[in-house]
């Protein structure tokens, strides 16, 4: 089957199925994303975490940054 007739297929599926369907690509995707490009032990443990919770899996992006200081010099950009 080429992924045309694959496509093909899953947009005729009802939109819970094809939700469940992107739901499962997305953490099949984002589990070998993080096998392959992060080597440290944490990998193993989120794969025991249910797939909606993976799918938060870096929502955020932490800056090295202090939070606090980032909202500083915004107001001290917007204000000045």
């Amino acid at each position: 089957m080429t992924l045309q007739e694959l496509q093909s297929q899953a947009l005729q599926l009802p939109i819970s199925d094809r939700w469940r369907l992107v739901q499962s690509l997305l953490s099949s995707i984002q589990q070998e994303t993080l096998v392959f490009s992060s080597p440290t032990p944490s990998v193993n443990s989120f794969a025991s975490l249910a797939p909606w919770t993976q799918s938060l899996i870096g929502v955020m992006q932490l800056n090295a940054e202090n939070p606090p200081d980032i909202y500083v010099d915004y107001l001290e950009e917007k204000y000045s």
